[in-house]
């Protein structure tokens, strides 16, 4: 059970909403990694053998919310919904993927560009005891998933409409075992799921036995 509280929590997740919107404003996500632990981990899954893993405070800023949000000018991550686990002090954000690119200028009521199907975060929070961050709340580690093929599918869109950036466009490109962070899965510096979780730690359903019922 974690030692943080309720009201720790939503005032930590009150925070970290606030310099989400700051980013989006100034289209740096950068300063964003204050909120994560100097150890913590973060990633996602492209494909079953290109995986994304930042390991450090460090690789999140220079990574994470770097090179890989780097071109995304306008667009926002508006969150619709969370989850709090103060017992394992666990948040669930789910969020819609916005690009700020109306799909007719002179109809703004068609809306922007948008990928569809779910997009979330899932983030596990600790108190750090010791170093320059002790005693305060810190994202511990955090894994995100989203609809891969409906985000190359409005990508294209975006393209066939003649509406995408140059920023954008070389975006697009930040793809492949070359890039930083980008991992096959066998290499990968972290697991996939959470450590607490990878390790068994929030076990509710255990595998069934050959032969049960």
């Amino acid at each position: 059970m974690s030692d943080l509280s309720r009201a720790e929590i939503e005032e930590f997740w009150d925070s970290w909403l606030d310099v989400n919107r700051k980013a989006e404003a100034s289209g740096d996500w950068r300063p964003m990694a204050e909120w994560y632990a100097e150890d913590a981990t973060y990633g996602w899954m492209y494909s079953p053998d290109e995986h994304f893993m930042a390991v450090g405070r460090d690789q999140i800023r220079d990574w994470a919310i770097g090179i890989e949000m780097d071109g995304l000018d306008g667009w926002h991550y508006d969150y619709v919904c969370t989850v709090i686990d103060d017992r394992k002090a666990m948040v669930i954000g789910f969020w819609k993927q916005r690009s700020g690119i109306l799909k007719d200028d002179q109809d703004p009521t068609l809306g922007e560009y948008e990928i569809l199907g779910l997009g979330g975060s899932w983030f596990g929070l600790k108190r750090v005891l010791d170093g320059p961050d002790a005693g305060q709340v810190k994202i511990d580690w955090q894994r995100d998933w989203f609809d891969m093929p409906s985000t190359a599918h409005t990508f294209l869109q975006i393209i066939e409409a003649g509406k995408a950036p140059e920023t954008l466009l070389k975006r697009m490109a930040v793809t492949g075992h070359d890039v930083p962070g980008h991992y096959h899965y066998d290499e990968l510096p972290s697991t996939v799921w959470p450590p607490p979780v990878e390790r068994g730690d929030h076990v509710t359903q255990a595998p069934a036995r050959k032969g049960s019922a």
